[in-house]
């Protein structure tokens, strides 16, 4: 059965994704990053405008901190990957939903050494469209804590530099570039 491409049709008591195509099911897949970002937005605001700017920021980091761990054990046990070098973490965040709206790109140079490439950031195109520079303090200070969370959940002595960070010359540019490295 090739299931439906959409669910444009009556109401099915037993509808659930196992009636989807592969090609919906794709589709609502890549729905799910898009509305979790937005949630994320609002919450922040939302905290900003009671406690302020500061508040917020402090409450996404921890966040944005504690988070990727939930999402590397889901994505991990999910899929059976198993490991404590860089290839493990490369193959994790292959499989995260986040992959598909930031546009993910890996260099993969050894099992212990990759070069991380997000050529698109939504939340980038958002903090640049707000014109406050709070990209200075989110991709600077947030991220580089979000990404060495996520590789110290395989392993904590992966060493996680920023190459390239925001703000960018021109919007077209690369969004940001991380260096996943474990030494010997």
């Amino acid at each position: 059965m090739a299931g439906l491409s959409d669910y444009t049709g009556e109401f099915d008591p037993e509808f659930g994704p196992h009636k989807l195509s592969q090609e919906a099911l794709l589709r609502l897949l890549g729905a799910y990053p898009q509305y979790m970002m937005r949630m994320d937005g609002l919450w922040y605001f939302a905290v900003t405008g009671r406690w302020g700017d500061d508040a917020a920021f402090e409450c996404d980091a921890e966040v944005w901190e504690r988070l990727p761990a939930l999402e590397m054990r889901l994505v991990s046990d999910t899929l059976g990957i198993r490991g404590d070098d860089v290839l493990t973490v490369m193959k994790a965040l292959q499989a995260s939903l986040w992959r598909h709206v930031m546009d993910l790109e890996i260099d993969l140079k050894s099992s212990n050494h990759a070069i991380v490439t997000f050529r698109n950031c939504p939340t980038l195109a958002a903090l640049e469209k707000e014109g406050r520079g709070r990209e200075n303090l989110i991709c600077r200070k947030s991220e580089p804590r979000r990404w060495s969370s996520t590789a110290a959940f395989f392993n904590p002595k992966i060493r996680v530099t920023p190459l390239i960070l925001p703000p960018r010359e021109v919007r077209s540019d690369i969004s940001c570039q991380w260096e996943y490295r474990l030494e010997a």
